[in-house]
């Protein structure tokens, strides 16, 4: 997927947080660690720092969703993620964002904290992230 591709199914699938322009892909694209997982239309990004994988963003277009698409993703994420040397990965996530959330738990992650107010909504109110980690030597 190029990065207008990238940020045309992100809008796809996210108002909070907002979506990604393909300029904000290109210029992540094109730092040190950082890789991107496409299959069907589905994406998924994450970024390697030392032993530890950010899990950037997933997108799933909407008519592919609950199909396995997403669990699929994850998988090949954290396959990725230990070739490139990582032990452990984390992420943040919407909290009242339900389906997210139970992929993340169904692949092994868990919630390790919060950070109040993360995450700003389109009419202004603010969103707490969940703080969700796994251990990547669990499989």
């Amino acid at each position: 997927m190029t990065p207008d591709e990238l940020a045309d199914l992100h809008a796809l699938c996210f108002t909070t947080p907002r979506p990604w322009k393909a300029t904000e892909f290109a210029d992540l694209l094109d730092m040190r660690g950082v890789f991107l997982i496409t299959q069907g239309r589905g994406m998924i990004m994450g970024r390697v720092i030392a032993d530890e994988v950010e899990l950037l963003t997933l997108a799933v277009h909407p008519d592919e969703r609950r199909s396995g698409a997403g669990r699929a993703l994850v998988e090949a994420f954290m396959t990725r993620a230990t070739e490139l040397g990582a032990t452990t990965a984390f992420l943040e996530v919407a909290a009242p964002n339900a389906a997210a959330i139970a992929l993340y738990e169904v692949t092994g992650f868990e919630t390790t904290g919060t950070r109040p107010g993360y995450y700003r909504t389109p009419d202004g109110q603010t969103q707490n992230a969940r703080i969700m980690c796994r251990d990547l030597g669990r499989r």
